[in-house]
């Protein structure tokens, strides 16, 4: 019996298997560093009370001397101190009854709006109460009390609960309420009723100089000196370094005995921080019906939950910090994500962690093991929306109130119809007090059938049709608009910066300003999703009526309604624009969720799946030797040439994600070698979460270069691709993997000030 019992405890001393999610985290952390993503990073990924995984990559400084990151390593958490100190001081407040969230703001902070302001303490926890996302930094200023009055005085810039606009300020307020009511600052408060009871040993607000040789520095300022030990956040550095927002300084193994405390209900080492109905409240959506869902300070279902990736189910929680840092937990699975990095060391701009947030949760989420394994609940998925109504469908159930009285012109087409597929023309001229008396159509014409250079005016219904689409005139005059007393613009677009719908959107705004007509702009969806964004970035010098805004990427992620808000803020336009949102939509999804009938938006885009292609098949429609697939049945799911060696490329293409591309033959109608039979590429694809059209249409391009670089003069697409180093880059034989790096690099600028007009 003695050789068993030998056996076990031999096998004890074995160092234990490596979670078997570990060498896919490695490969992509160390590729992270390698590329110059971050300098290092911790993660640390546990489940229920077992730390399953938790190492440190690359380097905690760069500079002034290169020192390698621990597991230890201090990280300055910037936002998640929202979640980690602010948004659970609040809870514990609202527990105690010293604090209501629908109370207003002024109950607490009677300074606040010179007392006047019906925003509440539960629009502050969600992001709803509609102040800006930030205080001014110019001309420099300090002080927390300083802080503290500028807050007070700022004006909203929407109504309560109207849009989603992340702001800092929510939080500021709201650790002022903390101490208003308890006589203490947040730090304060929050190291004597969480910090200390949770032993979260190092985390704390302005870290004193003995522990500096653990923190992780982050910027490099103009005059030399790197940030150490000393909050990035610069308002909350004007503060003194501690905020609502922003301050916390914390070790990944800190963040974890918080998310434990949660998963177990608000209990940790027999000590209760939080009750189980005060954090199920802060962690179920809180946000209005149709918006983005927030929770009571964590983020659900927004724009920054890039860090659930693709496999945690929407349910899951958690929340960013501008350094690089991350939470994310899934209650279904007990499963949590901390990832620590200073991406913003030594300059704030060299790198962006989304992706690989994304990237990291969905490997994670991948090797967990089944939830009921876990002793976890089985967990559900959320389903799409039964009932979208676009801002046609929502202005009609008004009863055109908006546009009482109005004598209106509609910007339109025939995707202008309402979701029972009935046309925004029929409607307005049936809606009562309100007076169609001129129409405007974009290219392809008021039907959408014409494929031509210059399409006439026409009449529908005894209404003027204008034709923004003949020739040199593609905007409306002050002749046209004579007598107008708003225009209305309802428009399906495609989501790509190329499509000429948003072109003539904006140009609609420019003239509407210049004659102060109010612009409605009726929001319809992205029929790609709300949340794809990417691809070579617009130059202004290859700026036109295929590409309008400079520093866009091709794929914007926006609605159309969300575009004007954005070209009217972009090129200060000064347009009345006037936005009547969607009900029920969310950025996730794709068009065919949504219950709205599908209306082909343009001749040759006939289908979901044809527009899904479009983004990155149609960078290379401009060469003149190369077929989209136009004049055959299938446009921009056929692409071939006469010279294309078509098996040779679907060879290259096929480890692809999400399409499968095969070898066909195809003889245009129309347009490049029309009446020819020519060789090319079925595109089929075959998993569009995972497909990027952008990526797929880098590659697609990048193979042809390799293959047949004689073929091909990269210019003559410049304007559709929107720079010319990428043309240059074809022809020099650089990687797809390089041009991708530098295009999500460059689109950064981008993603951050899209989030300003983000209406859902």
């Amino acid at each position: 019996m003695w050789i068993p019992a030998l056996l076990l405890f031999l096998a004890s001393l074995l160092p234990a298997a490596p979670w078997q999610g570990a060498a896919t985290l490695d490969a992509v952390l160390e590729k992270a560093v390698t590329d110059g993503t971050i300098p290092g990073g911790v993660l640390l990924v546990g489940q229920g009370d077992r730390i399953l995984y938790h190492h440190a990559y690359g380097f905690q400084s760069l500079v002034p001397k290169k020192v390698l990151a621990r597991v230890d390593t201090i990280y300055d958490c910037a936002s998640l101190t929202k979640v980690v100190a602010t948004a659970p001081s609040v809870m514990m407040l609202v527990e105690q009854g010293k604090v209501r969230l629908d109370d207003r703001v002024t109950v607490y902070l009677p300074k606040f709006r010179k007392g006047d302001s019906p925003i509440t303490v539960r629009h502050l926890l969600t992001h709803y109460s509609g102040l800006r996302p930030d205080l001014d930094l110019e001309p420099v200023w300090s002080g927390y009390e300083t802080g503290i009055e500028k807050a007070y005085q700022e004006v909203p810039i929407a109504e309560p609960g109207e849009r989603f606009i992340y702001s800092d300020i929510n939080y500021i307020l709201l650790a002022e309420i903390v101490r208003q009511v308890t006589g203490q600052r947040i730090d304060a408060f929050a190291r004597q009723n969480l910090f200390e009871p949770l032993g979260m040993t190092d985390a704390q607000f302005d870290p004193p100089a003995a522990l500096r040789d653990r923190i992780a520095p982050t910027e490099k300022m103009p005059d030399g000196t790197v940030l150490h030990g000393v909050v990035h956040d610069p308002t909350t550095r004007y503060m003194g370094g501690v905020a609502g927002h922003a301050g916390l300084f914390a070790t990944a193994a800190d963040l974890s005995r918080y998310v434990r405390m949660i998963l177990a209900g608000g209990v940790l080492d027999g000590k209760r921080t939080l009750s189980p109905l005060g954090l199920a409240a802060m962690t179920r959506p809180q946000s209005p019906e149709g918006k983005p869902e927030r929770g009571l300070g964590w983020d659900i279902n927004s724009p920054y939950a890039s860090p659930r990736g693709d496999l945690f189910p929407v349910g899951s929680f958690g929340h960013t910090g501008f350094t690089g840092t991350s939470i994310w937990v899934d209650p279904g699975t007990k499963a949590y994500v901390i990832l620590m990095t200073n991406r913003v060391h030594p300059v704030a701009g060299r790198g962006s962690v989304v992706s690989l947030r994304s990237r990291v949760a969905s490997a994670i989420a991948a090797a967990l093991a089944p939830p009921q394994a876990q002793g976890g609940s089985q967990v559900e998925t959320a389903k799409p929306s039964e009932r979208v109504l676009t801002g046609l469908d929502v202005l009609v159930a008004e009863g055109f109130s908006r546009l009482a009285g109005k004598k209106v012109g509609l910007i339109t087409n025939h995707t202008g119809v309402d979701r029972l597929g009935r046309t925004n023309v029929e409607l307005f001229l049936r809606a009562p007090n309100v007076r169609l008396a001129a129409i405007f159509a974009p290219e392809h014409g008021f039907a959408g059938k014409l494929d031509q250079e210059r399409v006439a005016d026409t009449s529908v219904e005894g209404v003027q049709v204008h034709s923004l689409y003949q020739g040199d005139r593609r905007r409306p005059t002050p002749e046209m608009m004579a007598g107008l007393d708003a225009l209305v613009f309802d428009i399906q677009d495609m989501g790509v910066r190329f499509y000429t719908y948003a072109t003539t959107l904006a140009y609609c705004l420019e003239e509407a300003a210049k004659v102060g007509l109010p612009v409605y702009v009726l929001d319809r969806p992205n029929p790609l999703t709300g949340v794809r964004v990417g691809g070579p970035v617009l130059r202004s010098e290859l700026a036109s009526f295929i590409g309008y805004l400079p520093g866009m990427p091709v794929q914007h992620g926006l609605t159309i309604g969300e575009l004007a808000l954005l070209f009217n803020q972009e090129k200060s336009l000064g347009a009345d624009v006037r936005v009547v949102e969607m009900e029920g939509w969310r950025r996730e999804m794709w068009f065919d969720e949504t219950g709205l009938p599908w209306v082909n938006p343009s001749p040759n885009i006939r289908s979901l799946t044809q527009a899904i292609l479009y983004p990155g098949v149609a960078l290379l429609e401009g060469l003149k030797n190369y077929s989209v697939g136009r004049g055959t049945d299938a446009p921009f799911q056929f692409v071939g040439a006469d010279w294309m060696k078509a098996s040779e490329m679907a060879t290259a293409l096929a480890a692809e994600p999400g399409i499968r591309p095969y070898v066909v033959t195809r003889t245009p109608t129309e347009s490049h070698f029309a009446g020819r039979t020519i060789p090319g590429l079925w595109l089929e694809p075959s998993d569009r979460e995972s497909f990027d059209s952008l990526r797929f249409g880098l590659e697609l391009a990048t193979t042809l270069a390799r293959l047949q670089p004689d073929k091909v003069d990269w210019d003559q697409t410049a304007r559709l691709v929107g720079e010319r180093q990428t043309l240059q880059e074809w022809r020099n034989g650089h990687s797809s993997q390089q041009i991708w790096a530098r295009w999500k690099a460059e689109g950064e600028p981008f993603d951050r000030r899209r989030m300003t007009v983000l209406l859902y």
